[in-house]
């Protein structure tokens, strides 16, 4: 679909399985500005991105304001390549024959839709080189590990088509077929070969699924690689093959002018060859991974240590800024869990020494008895010998 339109809350059914959803593609709407739920899972995806890469690049050997130098380009830069990108394949659609105007109007009004995840992988891509460049840091380092991501990323983004009601394939009559009346009109129009009353395949769905078990699949293999360009080879790899997949299910692919080839489907083609290169090449070459420079490390040391000096300076400051009523009571209330402590340890104590007693009583019991068991015993044997002296006589 070309332009985002607010819809009407459609009903959205899934016959096979029985289920039925009411979709509305606008989530809030503020003084008439319509937020629709396809920026928001977007913003989501990378807030989450962000989130996690945040978390977890110390344990690959980068740095959060590395990182974040990274992020300021790559995400704006990702953005505009999957502007460009739609653009450029649609640009029939923007261009108007004499107003320069229009035409530029038509191409910054992204609230009427048109992004392509290919143009925003390869935005992000050019913007990860050229601030390698400027912080003179192994592009294969970067990319290895943020690549992990962009999977993660698509995987929320994909449902964005859900509520919009787009992206979704040819008929079907699998049990998870799904209807809508703007599916029907769309298959009316633009497909007319196809029955607009069938069920369509959920390909949003789909691409949804297998970019999560990519983004999973990714993680073991970062976390094992030994040699540059490896996660990002299976990302090309993993990606591009089922990426061609369900672009042939799709009723809304953009065509390479002229010809029956979808773009995407030859882009995946692409990845997947570009991949095995990188694969192949690593191997033949024996690439080693090339670590940051030292400089970011003692920096983001030097950061941390200077956190750290700060909190417990703040610590201090409130000490001191503390009122004497309420360091009286934190004090005595530290104390009173002191004592409750002690008390604690000195019954234990007293528990002990009380279980010792008595086990010294039960053992000189016992020992008394064993003793008296003795003398009867002695006595027994003595009235014995009296008995046979009496006899002998």
């Amino acid at each position: 679909m070309r332009f985002l339109t607010a819809l009407e809350k459609e009903i959205v059914t899934f016959p096979g399985l029985g289920w039925k959803f009411t979709v509305d593609n606008v989530a809030i709407e503020i003084g008439g500005l319509k937020l629709y739920w396809y920026g928001i899972l977007i913003a989501a995806a990378v807030a989450l991105c962000l989130f996690l890469g945040m978390k977890h690049c110390r344990k690959q050997g980068l740095t959060p304001d590395l990182l974040t130098d990274y992020c300021l380009l790559a995400i704006p830069f990702a953005f505009l390549g999957a502007r460009l990108y739609y653009v450029f394949c649609e640009w029939d659609s923007y261009y108007v024959k004499g107003k320069l105007g229009e035409t530029l109007g038509n191409i910054v009004n992204v609230r009427g839709g048109g992004l392509a995840i290919y143009g925003g992988i390869l935005g992000a891509v050019f913007a990860i080189f050229l601030m390698s460049k400027i912080r003179k840091v192994p592009m294969a380092t970067i990319l290895d590990f943020a690549i992990v991501y962009i999977p993660l990323g698509q995987a929320i983004g994909r449902w964005g088509n859900f509520f919009n009601q787009e992206a979704f394939g040819t008929t079907t009559n699998l049990p998870w077929g799904m209807k809508s009346t703007p599916i029907a009109r769309y298959l009316s129009v633009n497909c007319p070969n196809l029955d607009s009353n069938m069920p369509v395949h959920p390909t949003f769905f789909y691409e949804s699924v297998a970019d999560l078990a990519i983004f999973f699949i990714l993680l073991g293999v970062r976390g094992k690689s030994k040699r540059p360009w490896t996660t990002t080879a299976g990302y090309c790899i993993l990606y591009g093959a089922a990426r061609f997949f369900i672009e042939g299910l799709r009723t809304d692919s953009l065509y390479i002018a002229g010809t029956s080839l979808r773009i995407s489907q030859v882009l995946s083609l692409v990845l997947i060859v570009l991949g095995l290169f990188l694969l192949s090449m690593g191997r033949a070459l024996d690439w080693e991974k090339k670590p940051i420079p030292e400089r970011f490390i003692k920096a983001d040391e030097a950061m941390q240590r200077e956190a750290a000096r700060r909190k417990e300076q703040k610590l201090r400051e409130y000490e001191e800024d503390e009122d004497v009523e309420d360091r009286v009571e934190r004090l005595a209330k530290s104390s009173f869990e002191i004592g409750e402590d002690e008390e604690d340890s000195d019954s234990d104590n007293q528990d002990e020494a009380d279980a010792q007693d008595e086990d010294a009583e039960s053992s000189g019991a016992e020992d008394s008895s064993s003793d008296s068991e003795d003398a009867d015993e002695e006595a027994d044997d003595a009235e014995a010998d009296d008995s046979e002296a009496d006899d002998k006589e």
